[in-house]
């Protein structure tokens, strides 16, 4: 029977069920470790020396794991597709849901983002005769026309398989994250093998270069959320786990994608600082291919650490995207936002239409090119950690409001350590927004991106506002929450 102008349809869309357990560890493992230890590694030095970094990338993994004991705990709770959307629908309700949706999916497509632009960078070090056609120049770097080809194709890769597929998805993020543990384990053991600790010098950063000591850590400290970030991939995804899969893995899953992770980082800086004086690669590109470079006269081994870079990129691209596109998913099932975005293609059972509107964002904002790298990093970590924030309180909520609520995990130390989540998440926002701080946004282009996405979501709510309002609560909670409402 057709609906009715005054009435919505509440049929539940469902998505394919394809992610195997050791595909849900590559799905946020992958996303985890990208490229920014190839292309940001020279910031993470200059601000805070290599030891310093060090420290700041092992306390950032220590409130990383923090936080996602909160996950641990919260997504065998709530399996459902869109994680954090439905954490928070179920805690708080619609609005506080949007708010915590809205900004998680552009975190995860501002990642997207930073890596359609590295594509280009990481290309043109093994291709130099790419940098192709200058069209105009942002933040004193010049966008290439060869450069937007690359980042148009890949983007165009990424969006296809994610539209064909979850299944294809989840094949390609295990074959390519197995390919990347094989080379950066040859590459970094060589660097840390042959290198010199002297080259660590100075440990906690150069004062000449108006950087280091506790400033310059908390400088890195900051943008952990933007490095560390994949995790929380296994929430969008979890819906789509194969028949069977037992749910407290998901958990497990979480814990260990954040203990790989931390050891990856720490390897990589201690093998880049090592393997050359790390001055010498501040200004670089891809300062971490440039260490390498210096230090060997085989070729070889920096083209390993280049493809080990281009394999990381397609790791974190696809994983990003496919949990961007599930929060837009969950926010458009749940009525939220226009309903198509939680329309499910009939032949694929994939979220078509957030995937093509994720893979347009990603293609324009990489528009924006290089100048632009270290704005999606600071934007993205500002948006990641306000929905690191919202579970975290979710979680407090939760254990309040739904005490008896069937847990398959529970977080040890009670409130404790979501309290610890909460307010290691709220530090990382007041740093970035206290004017005066050495971590805050810089003016204009990083406030741009953000009031424009602010603008955009403040549409997007509004423009939805009547037609949200045709769908009952009950019905919202059943299209969100499936049988766990």
């Amino acid at each position: 029977m057709p609906t009715s102008p005054t009435e919505l349809s509440t049929a539940r869309p469902e998505l394919k069920r394809a992610i195997s357990g050791f595909g849900f560890f590559a799905l946020a493992f992958g996303s985890m470790i990208g490229v920014g230890w190839i292309t940001a590694l020279g910031s993470w030095f200059e601000q805070a020396g290599p030891v310093g970094a060090i420290v700041a990338f092992a306390a950032g993994g220590t409130l990383m794991l923090v936080i996602g004991l909160c996950y641990a705990e919260v997504t065998p709770m709530l399996p459902v597709t869109g994680g954090e959307v439905a954490y928070a629908y179920k805690a708080y309700g619609t609005s506080k849901a949007f708010i915590v949706g809205w900004f998680l999916a552009f975190g995860y497509l501002s990642v997207s983002a930073f890596e359609a632009i590295s594509v280009g960078l990481v290309l043109s070090f093994l291709f130099p005769q790419i940098d192709l056609l200058p069209l105009y120049e942002i933040a004193g770097s010049t966008v290439y026309a060869s450069h937007l080809l690359l980042a148009f194709v890949f983007t165009g890769f990424i969006t296809a398989i994610n539209y064909r597929g979850v299944g294809i998805a989840s094949r390609v993020q295990i074959v390519l994250t197995s390919l990347f543990l094989l080379c950066a384990a040859l590459f970094v053991v060589s660097g840390i093998a042959s290198g010199d600790i002297g080259n660590l010098s100075p440990y906690f950063g150069d004062s000449a270069l108006g950087s280091g000591g506790l400033a310059g850590m908390l400088a890195v400290f900051v943008t952990v959320p933007f490095w560390y970030v994949g995790f929380d991939t296994i929430p969008q995804a979890a819906e789509e786990r194969r028949e069977g899969s037992p749910l407290h893995r998901l958990g497990i899953y979480v814990i260990l994608a954040i203990i790989g992770s931390t050891v990856f980082y720490v390897a990589i800086i201690l093998g880049a600082g090592m393997t050359a004086p790390w001055r010498s690669i501040v200004g670089e590109d891809l300062p971490t291919a440039a260490a390498f470079s210096s230090a060997f006269e085989s070729p070889l081994l920096v083209r390993l650490v280049l493809v080990a870079g281009l394999i990381g990129l397609l790791t974190s691209w696809n994983g990003f995207f496919l949990a961007g596109s599930r929060v837009l998913f969950s926010l458009g099932r749940g009525r939220i936002i226009h309903e198509s975005f939680g329309q499910t293609h009939s032949r694929y059972g994939t979220p078509a239409r957030a995937v093509l509107f994720s893979g347009l964002v990603t293609f324009l904002s990489a528009c924006l090119g290089r100048g632009a790298i270290i704005a999606f990093v600071n934007v993205g970590s500002f948006c990641i950690a306000l929905a690191f924030l919202g579970v975290a309180l979710s979680l407090l909520q939760l254990r309040k409001k739904f005490p008896h609520m069937e847990r398959p995990y529970r977080m040890p130390g009670g409130n404790l350590l979501a309290y610890v989540a909460a307010a290691g998440s709220l530090f990382i926002l007041c740093v970035m927004l206290v004017p005066g701080s050495s971590s805050r946004l810089v003016w204009p282009l990083e406030w741009f991106i953000l009031w424009t996405l602010s603008a955009t979501g403040i549409g997007f709510w509004f423009a939805a506002r009547r037609y949200r309002q045709r769908v009952s609560e009950e019905d919202r909670a059943q299209l969100i929450l499936e049988d766990y409402a």
